[in-house]
């Protein structure tokens, strides 16, 4: 396991990642990715929340495998983390995040609604060092970053009401290709806040226009 990192060292400082406690909120299309990677990268600390069961469409659109079905989505998630590396110090919990929960210095928010979301921040947003928030619908994907003194008086803007937001879920339209790549971007800019590098507080990239728009 020595060698196991060695062709990330240099984009992803190991002393920072080991320190590093992850929370993942939601363990859906975009979470269960986010959650993987993770422990891919190497976190040694994780913990998932998610009150939802597998059901017959999350084995297409978010990676859960047939056998999944009817279990917590986090219990699914935590079974393969320990396949990626038996090591990691993993922590379910199988409801709603509630205001008394504590979080990690990281917060990965991979929740379906606005409302939830911001609810989430009213608790989490000045407790944590770093939090990403992972929206997509459809082939559109909007990553929203708060850092250090970065995207602190953006993010609550992106809070619109409920009325003001598109017609449905999130989950209503996804591919399990975009929830990957949302994944991947969040963890992108959790490796510069890692580095020290400055993050984006909001980008969205749109796979079908081919456009990448940065607020």
């Amino acid at each position: 396991m020595t060698d196991r990192f060695v062709r990330q060292t240099d984009l992803v400082p190991p002393d920072r990642l080991q320190a590093v406690t992850a929370t993942v909120i939601g363990v859906g299309a975009i979470g269960r990715q986010v959650a993987l990677q993770l422990a891919a990268l190497g976190v040694r600390h994780l913990q998932l929340i998610d009150f939802d069961t597998v059901e017959p469409t999350n084995i297409t659109t978010q990676g859960y495998f047939n056998d999944d079905l009817g279990n917590l989505k986090v219990t699914a998630t935590e079974q393969v983390i320990r396949q990626i590396d038996p090591a990691i110090q993993v922590t379910t919990v199988g409801d709603r995040f509630r205001a008394r929960q504590q979080s990690g210095d990281a917060v990965f928010c991979c929740v379906d609604s606005i409302a939830t979301r911001a609810a989430i921040w009213r608790v989490l947003g000045r407790a944590c060092s770093f939090w990403v928030d992972g929206r997509m619908l459809g082939e559109v994907v909007r990553v929203l970053t708060v850092a250090v003194e970065v995207g602190h008086d953006h993010y609550p803007t992106t809070l619109f009401q409920p009325s003001e937001a598109q017609p449905g879920r999130c989950t209503a339209r996804s591919t399990i290709y975009t929830a990957n790549l949302a994944a991947g971007l969040m963890l992108h800019q959790f490796t510069r806040w890692l580095r020290g590098v400055p993050v984006d507080r909001d980008f969205t990239l749109n796979l079908l226009a081919g456009e990448l728009m940065t607020v």
